[in-house]
């Protein structure tokens, strides 16, 4: 039998939402950019080439351009929901459009898959890392960027306050994220290899909450959730959400800030010649016998 998958989101939607930002998300691919930044990085400190990497999620191809600039990467296909965010990409790399749940690559096709600020909108993420396993080649390296839990947690609550105080009720407005502990465990569960899941937190400003919202439909990051409300929201909701959230995120030189958390996950597909680690127990020096071998050279 095959395990249900709980459907939070509406490809149909979000992929229109990507295609109506397709045009102008070079604006404001700010997010998008530190999210590729950060898996250049980690690009840079792995002392290997990669021959064919896949860029999942690739908006205008930010992530494409900095692994083609690192010298370790020879060709890049890019992947994307939206065929108008596909259309952007540098003529002379190929792009594809796909649907994030039912993606077909062959088997070990890959060198390396890389992914900057779009698998947040999976369904099926535990599904998705173990068929990225898959396309990987033995000893493959995976780069992932997303947003995690604490992004936007300031909006979400404003609204949800906002929306019980006026509305008598509420509905989902805001994506819920992974936490970086469980996404951490789903790198094993999948299979991979020396997983390894960091986070950092962006303090963003704005000049008011309309910027912010503004700007995060013109990324095509808007609400996309299958329970979501099928009607416009009420005037007097969003005014009393905005209200909410000056009050409490407003910055001394009357801005309004927003925490996005981006979680930076690395881990390699299996491999006979991987290094393992050390079975328990298997150290053949004591830390107690270094500790006290460092206070004796320090007492000297």
């Amino acid at each position: 039998m095959t395990a249900h998958v709980p459907q939070l989101i509406d490809k149909l939607a979000h992929r229109r939402h990507r295609e109506r930002a397709a045009a102008g998300f070079g604006n404001v691919n700010f997010l998008k950019q530190a999210a590729a930044d950060r898996l250049a990085d980690r690009l840079e400190i792995v002392k290997r080439h990669f021959p064919l990497v896949l860029d999942l999620g690739a908006h205008h191809g930010e992530m494409t351009k900095a692994a083609l600039a690192s010298g370790k990467v020879d060709r890049v296909i890019c992947a994307d929901p939206a065929l108008g965010m596909a259309r952007y990409t540098a003529a002379d790399i190929p792009s594809c459009v796909v649907d994030y749940d039912n993606m077909m690559f062959g088997e070990a096709t890959f060198d390396a898959i890389m992914s900057a600020f779009s698998l947040h909108w999976v369904n099926d993420l535990p599904g998705m890392l173990a068929r990225m396993r898959q396309w990987l080649k033995p000893d493959g390296l995976l780069l992932l960027s997303m947003a995690g839990g604490v992004s936007f947690s300031g909006l979400r609550s404003c609204l949800a306050e906002a929306e019980s105080q006026t509305a008598g009720g509420l509905s989902p407005r805001v994506l819920p994220m992974a936490d970086i502990r469980d996404l951490g465990g789903l790198l094993g569960r999948a299979g991979f290899g020396l997983p390894v899941a960091d986070s950092d937190t962006l303090s963003i400003t704005w000049p008011d909450p309309f910027h912010m919202m503004r700007e995060l439909r013109q990324m095509g990051e808007t609400n996309a959730l299958l329970g979501r409300a099928n009607h416009m929201t009420r005037k007097d909701t969003m005014m009393q959400a905005i209200k909410l959230y000056q009050d409490r995120f407003q910055t001394d030189d009357q801005r309004i800030s927003a925490e996005i958390e981006l979680i930076t996950l690395t881990a390699w597909s299996p491999s006979p010649d991987q290094p393992k680690p050390l079975k328990p127990g298997s150290a053949e020096v004591h830390l107690g016998d270094f500790l006290n071998s460092d206070q004796d050279n320090q007492q000297d």
